[in-house]
């Protein structure tokens, strides 16, 4: 990176005083021109264990809410219990840590996220049900309420239906996506099946159809394969199709603006060298400049995720959650060069990158690499894990913290 980079990083780097909640928004005051006409900005995270990501994130809903008019957060968490986190944020039904738990991720049930939900209720007590914060969850997996409600309309509607809806489906309620291939698609037929079956039962029936359409998400994830000769039919870009299908059916309201909370890989608006479309690709696809990917990366310290071995051989779900401790990135990184243009807690806006020197220019089209964690990581070699990045494709801003701590995770309920 040469010295023109350098310093017109040091120059456009837009200091952060605050990481949390409730500081003043005086140095988020820039992104108010710079978010002007956007629906939906993807928060992104470079691990799903940092408690700084989690709290910066935190910060920009307050600040998103309260001065943009953003009503909805959307979270890459399970559609069918995104329903109860919804229903305690904007009426206080249930426990806010048993909804939470609900979620079936671990990566969620924190500290951090856990104050997050506690604002946006605080938030929307007392305010009109048209201004209050939705939550909503976009991904189709862990879809244990949506069977629990079909039970209680099926019970009621067709009681002849409901031993088979627990006999056909009720895998899905834990299933993991792409944990059962299957080339006959006979858990999507059976979904489908009663998709149709429920549109025969009129308005009454709406709640019900809602759930039968996530049920027919989750099905097609757990039955497709990791690996197919068209990279398309793949459970990864399956999924990534499906949240942004469930995001586009709240853009359809044209008042609604999202703040989205996903990991950098599915908030980016192009994973780069032909692979699948991610996410925010989609969204971009949708939205235009109406999306802004924002990256969050960081410089060292340590972040929480699932310890497995290195390999093929040790299914991470089954290994212990652990702080994985990790010094400086490579000079030739991403995080390195904004640390040594300007080593704090910084915003860096991209698209007013258009006017930089060519230097700058060339340098955002350029590979580079880039820390990516995702729930799980290897032991030993997740330090020396990188992935290829190019900056003015992928991303319209990066927040950069300089020391990441794990996440706090709440009690084991």
């Amino acid at each position: 990176m040469s010295d023109e980079v350098t310093a017109w990083l040091a120059r456009s780097a837009l200091p952060l005083t605050s990481l949390t909640a409730g500081a003043p928004t005086t140095d988020l005051q820039p992104l108010k021109s710079v978010l002007g006409g956007v629906r939906i900005v993807g928060l992104g995270e470079a691990t799903h264990g940092t408690r700084e990501f989690f709290q910066l994130k935190h910060r920009l809903l307050e600040f998103l809410v309260t001065e943009l008019g953003f009503s909805v957060f959307a979270m890459e968490a399970s559609a069918s219990a995104g329903e109860a986190v919804d229903a305690y944020v904007r009426e206080g039904t249930g426990d806010a840590a048993k909804v939470l738990a609900g979620l079936g991720f671990w990566t969620w049930r924190t500290q951090e996220v856990l104050a997050m939900l506690a604002w946006m209720r605080t938030y929307n007590q007392g305010r009109p049900d048209d201004v209050k914060i939705r939550f909503v969850g976009i991904d189709p997996q862990k879809c244990g309420d949506s069977l629990a409600m079909l039970d209680s309309f099926l019970r009621k509607a067709a009681p002849d239906r409901v031993a088979g809806l627990h006999s056909t489906l009720g895998v899905l309620a834990t299933a993991h996506p792409g944990s059962r291939p299957d080339p006959e698609r006979r858990l999507v037929r059976e979904a489908e099946n009663l998709l149709e079956f429920l549109r025969e039962h009129g308005p009454e029936a709406d709640d019900a159809l809602r759930h039968a359409r996530i049920l027919v998400q989750a099905a097609d994830l757990v039955t497709r394969d990791a690996r197919h000769t068209d990279p398309e039919q793949t459970v990864f870009a399956a999924r990534d199709r499906y949240m942004a299908d469930n995001l586009g059916e709240l853009l359809d309201e044209p008042s609604v603006k999202i703040a989205l909370w996903a990991h950098n890989g599915h908030i980016a608006k192009s994973r780069g060298d032909g692979a699948v479309a991610a996410l925010g690709e989609h969204l971009a696809a949708r939205c235009g400049d109406a999306y802004y990917a924002l990256g969050l990366l960081f410089g060292s310290g340590s972040f929480r995720a699932r310890r497995m071995w290195p390999g093929p051989w040790t299914r991470a779900a089954s290994s212990a959650v652990v702080d994985h401790r990790i010094g400086p990135a490579r000079s030739t990184a991403v995080e390195a060069q904004l640390a040594r243009a300007h080593p704090g807690d910084h915003f860096l806006e991209l698209r007013s990158a258009a006017g930089a020197p060519r230097a700058v220019r060339e340098w955002l089209d350029a590979r580079h690499d880039m820390r990516s964690f995702g729930a799980a990581a290897p032991l030993w070699t997740y330090r020396l894990h990188l992935s290829q990045v190019t900056l003015a494709k992928e991303y319209d801003g990066l927040a950069y913290v300089a020391t990441s701590t794990g996440s706090v995770p709440l009690p084991a309920p």
